[in-house]
C-alpha cells in the first residue's frame, strides 16, 4: 500500500463507518445493519484508523526530516491562478494528533457499547462519533487553510448533533444551540484571520504562507497603524477561543455536558476542544512574529486556568466538575502557547487527552453504578462497590493534579516553568495564576474523589435525592440514556465494555509523560515542524533544568507546585471527610462570593440578557423598520401604490371613444411639428 493510500484509509475509514451505520442502521435507507452490526463496523474501522496512525507515527519518528508527506490529494477548485485543494501534511505534529484522536475515539467507541446499550438512538450515536472522528482527522492532517476550515466546521456541526443527541430534552436543545452560536462568534474571527493571510499571500497552503513571513512582517492593516500579522494572529486565536473554550467564549462547554458521557470524553476532553491549541501550534511561525498576540494569548489562558478552575469547586454534578477542570487545563495549554513553549502545549494536550478521557469515562461509570444519578452529594463509599472504577478514577485524578511520575506532572510542571521564564507582557500574571491553579485543581479534584469513593454512604438515605440547597438548580442534568431511571439500590461495578477502556486509558495516564517528555520537549521530534528553538528563553531554561524523567520527578518533591497539590488534597480531605460542616460555614460567610461563583461570573447572564436580548431587539427593529417599514411599506407596497396612482390617471385617458384618440393624435402631431420648427437647430 502506498503512503497516500494509507493516509486516505486512515482519514476515510471512520467516514465509511459513519455512512454505513447512519444510512443503513438508523432507518434512513432501511435497517439492514443491526445494533450489534453498527458497533462492530464502526469500531473495526476506527481501529483500522488507529493502527494506521500508530504506524505513521512510527514512520515519522524514524524519518530524517520528520515530514513524511506534504502534497495535494485533490484539487477542489481553480479560480484564476488560485487553487483550493485537499491535501495532507504528515509530520510529527499531525502524526501525534492522529494517534491521540484515533486511540481515544477507539476507547470511546468500545465504552459506548455498555453506556448506550439501551438507548433507542444506538446506531445513530455510533454514526455520529465516527463522523466526528473523520472530521477531526481531516482537520489535523490538512496542509492548507481550506481543508483546516472544513474540518473546523465539521467538528462543530457534529458536536452540535452530539450535544443535542437527546433532542427531546429542552436542556440539551438549549445546550447545543448555545455551543453552536458561541462557536460561530469564534469562527467569524477565524475566517477573518484566514482571509487576511490569503489576501496578502495569495495562497491557502501552510508552507507557502510561512515562506512569506518576511513580507507579512512589513505590512500594516490598511487604514490603521496595526501590524497585519498581529491582527491576523489575534483573529486566528479568536477562532481558537471559541473551539478551545477560552474566556469569554467558554460558556458553551459546561452546558455541553447535557450530551451523553462518551461525547464528553471524546469531544470535550481529548479532541475538539484541543483543535484550537493544535491550530495555534501549527501556525506558530506566524504567532512568534507578534509579541502583542502572544501577550493576548498568555493573559487569556491564565484567566481561564485560574478563574474557571475555581468554578469547579462549587459544582455538584460529577460531569460538570470534570468539565470545569477541562476549561482550566485548556487555559494551561494556552499559557504555554503564549509563552512560546508550543511543544509544551502539545505535550500537555496529549497527556490531558488520556487522563481527562479517563476521568470523563470514569464519571460515566459512576453514573451507571449510581443508576444515573450524577449528584456527588448522593454518593460516598463507592470504592468497595466499584473497585475498578475507583482505582482508574484515582489514577486520572493523580495525573490531573500533577502528581510526580504521573503523565500530567511532566506537562503541567513545564507549563508553569515556561510561564515563569517567558518574556512577554502578562507572563508574571500567568506564572502566579498557574501556581494558584495547582492548588485549586487539587482541591476540586480530590473533593470529587473523596465525596464519591470515600466517607459515608449517602445513596441509601431518605433525603439523598431531594433538594440540597443553592446548587440544586445546576446539578441535575442527568444522562437520560433511554434506560429506565430508578433511584436508590446498591451501586454496582460497570460491565467490562465500560471498565476495559478505563484500564486501557489508565496505563498512558501513568507512563506516557515519562516516556515521551525528553523527545517531545528537548529532542528533535518537533524539528522543522513547529517553533521550538531551544535558544528561545522559555524553552532554553526548561532544557537547562531537565536531565531525565526520574530526577525531574524526584526534584519536584521539594518544589512549590508539589506542596500546593498536597495542600489541596489535605484541605479537601479535611473539609469533606473529617469536618464536612466547614464548606457550608464558608459558603454562609462568603455568601457574596458564592453568589458570584454560582452565577459563573455572570457570563451566562451577560450573554443572555445583553447580547442575546440586544440581538433580539436589533432583529425586531430591523424587522419592523427595515422589513415592514422600508421593504414592505416603501419598496413593495409603495411601488404598488405608485402604479395604482399612475393607473388611475391613465385610466381616465382611456375613454373608449375614437374621436378622443383622434384628438390626442392631432395634439401630439402639432407638438412634434412645433418642436421641429422652433426647437434648437
Amino acid at each position: 500500500m502506498s503512503n497516500v493510500s494509507l493516509y486516505l484509509l486512515i482519514a476515510l475509514a471512520p467516514l465509511l463507518g459513519a455512512i454505513l451505520a447512519g444510512l443503513f442502521g438508523t432507518g434512513f435507507l432501511g435497517r439492514f445493519i443491526s445494533r450489534r452490526g453498527s458497533h462492530m463496523i464502526t469500531i473495526a474501522l476506527v481501529a483500522v484508523s488507529a493502527i494506521g496512525s500508530v504506524y505513521v507515527l512510527n514512520q515519522v519518528m524514524h524519518h530524517a526530516t520528520g515530514t513524511l508527506f506534504n502534497d495535494t490529494i485533490y484539487t477542489w477548485s481553480l479560480i484564476g491562478n488560485i487553487k483550493l485543494e485537499i491535501g495532507f501534511q504528515i509530520d510529527p505534529l499531525s502524526a501525534l494528533m492522529m494517534v491521540v484522536v484515533t486511540s481515544v475515539s477507539l476507547m470511546v467507541h468500545i465504552y459506548t457499547i455498555g453506556y448506550m446499550s439501551d438507548d433507542p438512538g444506538y446506531q445513530r450515536f455510533f454514526a455520529y462519533i465516527s463522523l466526528f472522528t473523520f472530521s477531526m482527522l481531516m482537520l489535523v492532517m490538512s496542509n492548507n487553510m481550506v481543508q483546516l476550515f472544513f474540518g473546523w466546521e465539521a467538528v462543530g456541526l457534529v458536536s452540535y448533533l452530539l450535544i443535542g443527541f437527546w433532542y427531546t430534552k429542552q436542556t440539551a436543545i438549549f445546550a447545543n444551540m448555545k455551543a453552536f452560536l458561541v462557536n460561530r462568534v469564534g469562527d467569524f474571527g477565524f475566517v477573518l484571520g484566514i482571509g487576511l493571510l490569503f489576501a496578502n499571500t495569495g495562497t491557502m497552503n501552510y508552507g507557502e504562507v510561512f515562506s512569506q513571513i518576511d513580507k507579512l512582517k512589513g505590512l500594516m492593516l490598511p487604514g490603521t497603524e496595526w501590524m497585519l500579522i498581529t491582527v491576523a494572529c489575534i483573529c486566528l486565536f479568536i477562532g481558537a477561543m471559541g473551539k478551545s473554550a477560552q474566556v469569554p467564549l467558554h460558556a458553551w462547554l459546561p452546558d455541553s455536558m447535557e450530551g451523553p458521557t462518551p461525547i464528553s470524553a471524546l469531544i470535550h476532553a481529548a479532541t475538539m476542544v484541543t483543535a484550537g491549541i493544535f491550530m495555534v501550534a501549527r501556525f506558530s511561525p506566524l504567532f512568534e512574529q507578534s509579541n502583542t498576540a502572544l501577550s493576548f494569548i498568555i493573559v487569556i489562558g491564565a484567566i481561564g486556568a485560574l478563574f474557571l478552575g475555581i468554578l469547579g469547586i462549587i459544582q455538584n454534578d460529577i460531569k460538570r466538575v470534570v468539565a470545569y477542570s477541562t476549561l482550566s487545563q485548556l487555559g494551561y495549554m494556552t499559557v504555554a502557547l503564549g509563552a512560546s513553549a508550543y511543544s509544551v502545549a502539545i505535550f500537555h494536550l496529549m497527556t490531558h487527552a488520556f487522563f481527562k478521557a479517563l476521568l470523563f469515562l470514569g464519571a460515566g461509570s459512576v453514573i451507571i453504578g449510581m443508576h444515573h444519578d450524577q449528584d456527588i452529594r448522593n454518593m460516598g463509599g463507592l470504592r468497595k462497590y466499584m473497585p475498578i472504577t475507583w482505582l482508574t478514577f484515582l489514577i486520572g485524578t493523580l495525573a490531573l493534579v500533577g502528581t510526580p511520575f504521573f503523565s500530567g506532572f511532566y506537562s503541567k510542571e513545564h507549563i508553569i516553568e515556561a510561564a515563569a521564564n517567558a518574556n512577554v507582557w502578562g507572563a508574571t500574571f500567568a506564572k502566579y495564576a498557574t501556581l494558584i491553579g495547582v492548588f485549586v485543581t487539587s482541591l476540586y479534584s480530590f473533593r470529587v474523589y473523596f465525596l464519591v469513593f470515600h466517607g459515608k454512604e449517602r445513596f441509601a438515605t431518605e433525603d439523598a435525592h431531594h433538594g440540597h440547597g443553592s446548587h440544586a438548580h445546576d446539578d441535575h442534568a442527568h444522562d437520560g440514556h433511554g434506560h429506565d431511571d430508578h433511584h436508590g439500590g446498591v451501586p454496582h461495578e460497570s460491565p467490562w465494555v465500560v471498565t476495559l477502556p478505563l484500564v486501557l486509558l489508565a496505563i498512558p495516564s501513568i507512563v506516557i509523560g515519562a516516556l515521551v517528555v525528553k523527545p517531545l520537549l528537548f529532542g528533535d521530534y518537533f524539528k522543522n515542524t513547529i517553533f521550538n528553538l531551544s535558544s528561545h528563553p522559555a524553552m532554553g531554561v526548561l532544557k537547562s533544568h531537565f536531565h531525565d524523567w526520574v530526577s525531574y520527578a524526584l526534584h519536584a518533591f521539594s518544589t512549590l507546585p508539589f506542596w500546593l497539590v498536597v495542600a489541596g488534597a489535605v484541605v479537601a480531605w479535611y473539609c469533606y471527610l473529617i469536618n464536612p460542616k466547614i464548606p457550608a460555614t464558608i459558603q454562609r460567610k462568603l455568601s457574596g462570593l458564592n453568589y458570584i461563583l454560582e452565577n459563573k461570573y455572570f457570563f451566562d447572564w451577560f450573554n443572555e440578557q445583553v447580547l442575546a436580548r440586544g440581538a433580539r431587539c436589533l432583529g425586531k427593529g430591523l424587522w419592523q423598520q427595515g422589513d415592514r417599514g422600508l421593504i414592505d411599506g416603501l419598496l413593495v407596497n409603495g411601488s404598488a401604490r405608485l402604479v395604482g396612482m399612475i393607473a388611475s390617471v391613465t385610466r381616465r385617458l382611456q375613454s373608449g371613444y375614437i374621436y378622443h384618440y383622434a384628438f390626442a393624435m392631432i395634439i401630439g402631431l402639432l407638438a412634434a411639428i412645433t418642436l421641429i420648427i422652433f426647437g434648437p437647430k
